[in-house]
């Protein structure tokens, strides 16, 4: 794995926290009614993004994932201000506006998405993770879904035919704790996700991933597994989120101090203490950087704020045709 350096903290602080602070602020836009439908935040789970991202090959590898799909993109390469645009609905988005918050795309920057339907992305990973054996590219999906999906059925015929014919894909599950308002205790009368790979003799384990270090470590050896061509791994990302599991959700089914006791292991303040324990940079520095998420956040507003919507005519460009359709008379 590459080594983790000094810079390698300093660019974890600085990109978890403008992802937090970029999730933060489309909450507020989003109460604004400026951005529509649903909308379904990471906070808390940075960790995940940013220790798998120090491992990957971001030449090759590529990411699918559910709706809490807005910062992998970024981090992937994207554009943050195309991002912000396709949440508003304007034409400046990654897919012009027609996607909005739960089907961020970007092929570019091999994210694929974005879907809506829970544990639909499980099978379309291991789909990606085929072509990538086919055609010899050497490398890798990262398939993430949350706790929830899980409980799929697409997941076993995924992970069947994952290990059957060893495709480069790592399986992640980012448990955080809740599959909508429903605890990892009330779905199945065990509560080690992880343990679904047994079934498959697929290599799984838990991840401590509310540090990215473990994170990587983790991933890291899961991508060289599937560059060897010894086939699929399974994650469960032991995470949490700190906001509902949508805008619109009361969080009826967990207590104020369940939240305020998982804050106390942030990925992010973890990262920050390190960062001052090894005299990385000071306070002063790191209040500096802080500034320059802010503006990074103000300037990705504005953008999307002066993005002209979408043409009407544009929903047209949209869709397939086929001239010589035989159907139609």
């Amino acid at each position: 794995m590459k080594k983790i350096t000094k810079q390698t903290y300093l660019d974890w602080y600085k990109d978890m926290l403008f992802w937090r602070k970029f999730e933060d602020k489309l909450a507020s836009v989003y109460i604004q009614q400026k951005v529509r439908g649903f909308l379904h935040l990471y906070n808390g789970q940075e960790a995940i993004l940013a220790g798998a991202l120090h491992a990957m090959d971001l030449t090759k590898d590529k990411m699918i994932t559910a709706y809490r799909n807005h910062v992998q993109p970024i981090g992937m390469g994207e554009d943050p201000k195309r991002v912000m645009a396709e949440l508003y609905g304007k034409e400046t988005g990654t897919s012009k506006g027609m996607g909005g918050s739960m089907h961020i795309f970007s092929k570019e920057f091999r994210f694929y998405g974005g879907h809506g339907i829970v544990g639909g992305q499980i099978p379309l990973g291991a789909g990606l993770a085929f072509g990538d054996k086919y055609n010899n590219t050497g490398g890798v999906t990262l398939t993430c879904f949350g706790d929830g999906a899980a409980r799929q059925g697409s997941l076993h015929e995924a992970f069947n035919l994952a290990m059957l014919w060893k495709l480069p894909v790592i399986f992640i599950c980012e448990n955080n704790g809740y599959a909508m308002g429903t605890s990892v205790e009330r779905t199945a009368n065990h509560d080690d996700i992880w343990k679904l790979g047994l079934g498959y003799e697929m290599p799984c384990g838990p991840v401590d991933a509310m540090n990215p270090i473990k994170v990587a470590e983790a991933v890291d050896e899961a991508l060289d597994r599937a560059r060897r061509g010894d086939g699929p791994t399974f994650l469960e990302m032991k995470t949490y989120r700190y906001r509902g599991h949508s805008m619109s959700d009361a969080q009826h089914y967990r207590t104020k101090d369940e939240v305020e006791e998982y804050k106390k292991i942030d990925p992010i303040t973890q990262v920050k203490d390190i960062i001052l324990e090894k005299k990385y940079a000071t306070t002063e520095e790191l209040a500096a950087t802080d500034k320059e998420v802010k503006a990074m956040v103000k300037e990705c507003e504005q953008f999307a704020e002066d993005s002209p919507y979408p043409d009407p005519k544009q929903m047209y460009d949209m869709v397939y045709e086929q001239e010589d359709y035989p159907f139609i008379s």
